[in-house]
């Protein structure tokens, strides 16, 4: 398998654990979990270039990703985040750090730490394990992104449950503003992530 055609299988992979298992008719339970067998003899069915399939590619592209968006029980996946298609996530509760902190446009700040997060098209709101998580997440969308801390140990405490997703990715339905805090622009953290984005921009 290819560098171009591993790249390709895994936006399938996303679109379909993610967005739309019925583009390529796959059945998917309450938890998000598919058969990697028939969701690659479906593919080959619609996509003739990929005849050569197997379940166990997949497999493989889901256990080689380093964020954890995937996971993999025998012959079924799913992703654990990201999804904007309604699902009853089975995801663990317990070993949630004390801090985890979420990306947004600076001027954004003062209405969100007023009306808290919440997940727009997403199902859940995506939070980072740390700030340097943060800021790449961010990053994607906003040239310099604020970065807000949540106080998981007060929300916790409150009610709010947090799953862990992937290996730096944690959701919960939405995070009441009360338990928003602004990371300083000068925090160490940030400043090193804003040199770093501007070395690689010099590089280009």
């Amino acid at each position: 398998m290819s560098d171009r055609e591993s790249n390709s299988l895994g936006r399938m992979l996303a679109l379909v654990l993610r967005h739309a298992p019925e583009k390529f008719n796959v059945e998917m339970d309450i938890n998000g979990w598919v058969n990697a067998r028939e969701l690659s003899e479906n593919i080959a069915k619609q996509r003739r270039h990929y005849h050569w399939l197997r379940g166990w590619h997949f497999a493989a592209i889901a256990s080689a990703d380093d964020k954890g968006r995937y996971q993999v029980e025998g012959d079924m996946l799913r992703a654990t985040y990201g999804h904007s298609i309604e699902l009853e996530l089975d995801l663990p509760t317990d070993d949630i750090p004390e801090a985890l902190y979420w990306p947004c446009e600076p001027e954004q700040v003062p209405t969100i730490k007023e009306l808290g997060i919440t997940a727009g098209d997403r199902k859940h709101v995506h939070l980072s394990k740390s700030i340097s998580n943060a800021m790449e997440a961010g990053h994607v969308r906003i040239d310099r992104p604020a970065i807000l801390e949540v106080d998981t140990v007060r929300a916790i405490a409150d009610g709010h449950v947090i799953y862990r997703a992937g290996t730096t990715v944690y959701l919960v339905d939405e995070m009441p503003g009360e338990y928003l805090y602004q990371i300083e622009e000068d925090d160490p953290m940030v400043l090193e992530m804003i040199a770093q984005w501007e070395l690689e921009a010099e590089e280009e």
